[in-house]
């Protein structure tokens, strides 16, 4: 039986539960896929608490990445029944099966498992263009990035060390910060027992950082820009632990800083941006720069337990759900 797990309406995990969904079939231009794993990220969150517009009226599918074989392809298609492919979309993954553009899906290489694929589309993708896009980072820069033993967090320390970029993590307690450490991480701040701005003007020799990439929002948006040095950039990128609406832009002018907001789906729809960067991420993954550990899998019918782990910030590194 196909399924989907679905919302209906904004809220909170109670309002997750089963519905039986027709397996749908492909149109020009589409496939069908059959999901083996799907990610877990704080995007589903944001659209299934109504803090992300909803694009439905009722029973959405959220969920935003993962890895599957094609069943069937449409006229146009490329792509042949039985590859193995992956995406990052912005909601309706929870599901069994789906139809999704072959435009917006990327071939599995033969080295990397589907669990892994489904982990790293949409947390890869979002490193990649942080550190490519956002504030491009170049070799002896130092930067702050927070939420370092996070999925996102523990690809990015990787990556920037195989840049030779100076990371300085913040994280939540002992074991996240030796996590954080284990990923590439130069120094890793445990934010519940030190101060983090403090220590990052020690450890820069009072001079802060190039850029600071802040998925936290609220809780630490001002000191962010404390860290930074001049015509330094702020890239915010998430709000885990609300908006950061006490900012304003004359806060900018303290050290003629910069500020974006960037988002994946901006990127992913340039033409061409979607298969060269997931081929970069990839081929990272493929030469051990960038290892991927999904330490927590839940059956896709236990999403509820799963948004509770994430959100509770008892998850480390990458999530999955198995239908």
């Amino acid at each position: 039986m196909a399924y989907a797990m679905a919302i209906a309406r904004p809220g909170g995990r109670d309002q997750f539960h089963k519905i039986e969904i027709e397996v749908p079939k492909p149109g020009p231009g589409e496939i069908t896929l059959r999901h083996t794993a799907i990610g877990l990220n704080f995007i589903d969150v944001y659209f299934r608490t109504g803090l992300y517009p909803w694009p439905v009226e009722s029973d959405l599918i959220t969920g935003g990445e993962a890895a599957g074989v094609i069943e069937a392809v449409g006229d146009g298609v490329d792509l042949q029944v039985g590859q193995r492919v992956a995406y990052t979309q912005p909601n309706g993954a929870y599901a069994s099966h789906r139809v999704i553009a072959a435009k917006n899906v990327v071939p599995i290489p033969d080295d990397i498992s589907d669990e892994v694929a489904a982990a790293v589309m949409l947390k890869g993708l979002t490193v990649h263009y942080l550190i490519h896009h956002s504030y491009p980072v170049k070799s002896g820069d130092t930067v702050l990035f927070h939420a370092a033993a996070g999925g996102v967090g523990s690809i990015a320390g990787q990556w920037l060390k195989a840049k030779g970029v100076r990371a300085i993590g913040t994280a939540g307690g002992p074991e996240k910060c030796a996590r954080a450490l284990e990923h590439g991480y130069d120094a890793v701040i445990d934010y519940r027992t030190e101060d983090f701005g403090a220590e990052v003007k020690r450890l820069t020799d009072g001079a802060g950082v190039a850029a600071v990439y802040d998925s936290v929002g609220a809780d630490t948006v001002m000191t962010s820009l404390d860290v930074l040095k001049r015509f330094g950039t702020l890239v915010c990128f998430g709000q885990s632990s609300g908006p950061a609406d006490q900012f304003k832009i004359g806060d900018l002018a303290r050290n003629s800083l910069f500020l974006t907001r960037p988002t994946l789906f901006q990127h992913t729809d340039q033409p061409g941006w979607l298969r060269n960067s997931a081929a970069e991420l990839f081929e990272m993954i493929g030469k051990g720069d960038i290892k991927i550990d999904v330490p927590q899998t839940f059956s896709l019918e236990d999403v509820a337990a799963a948004h509770e782990a994430l959100e509770g910030r008892k998850t480390v590194g990458s999530t999955v759900l198995t239908p």
